[in-house]
């Protein structure tokens, strides 16, 4: 069955590589109240790349973010708001990379934002996101009038900070999917 008329999703960006890049670092969670947490993005520490093919390419260091999130009243789902700024390592271009999104922590996404000892590496599909990007770089500015959206999931290792990690599409007509 064919579904004329539905948007695609064309891979742009990759918020992790097993790498210095496309990672978001964070450091323990600061309770602001029972229903909401705030956590931290480690500085310098991770960044975004644009995936090969993609018009508009980035390659960028995290300099700064702070992730906001509000546990729903029946606790299986956090709200996410997240605002950071990163640095285009070419040319040094600021970008605002904010999102705003939804965690279910019923499962293993909840053990981690939880920091629960027993928290393990997370797949995809408990974590989506509405992606916004801002910058003055003329080059880049075109993705501020691109709707994105990823799905993320955590990465936890031993003795090493939480990575989560962010596939990225711009979301397109069907017609516009070719670049």
């Amino acid at each position: 069955m064919r579904f004329s008329n539905f948007p695609v999703l064309i891979p742009a960006f990759t918020a992790h590589i097993l790498n210095r890049w496309c990672q978001i670092h964070i450091d323990a969670p600061l309770a602001i109240s029972n229903d909401l947490l705030n956590i931290p993005f480690l500085p310098n520490r991770g960044g975004i790349v644009s995936e090969p093919g993609y018009p508009f390419p980035l390659r960028a260091t995290f300099v700064h973010g702070s992730d906001y999130l509000r546990r729903d009243h029946d606790g299986r789902h956090v709200r996410l708001e997240v605002t950071s700024t990163a640095r285009d390592d070419e040319n040094g271009s600021l970008v605002r990379f904010s999102y705003s999104g939804i965690v279910d922590v019923t499962g293993d996404a909840g053990r981690v934002i939880r920091g629960d000892g027993n928290a393990t590496t997370t797949g995809f599909g408990n974590a989506f996101v509405l992606i916004r990007f801002e910058t003055e770089d003329a080059f880049l500015r075109p993705i501020e009038d691109r709707v994105y959206v990823g799905s993320g999931r955590f990465i936890v290792e031993a003795n090493a900070p939480t990575i989560v990690e962010y596939k990225i599409s711009e979301v397109a007509a069907a017609c516009m999917a070719m670049y």
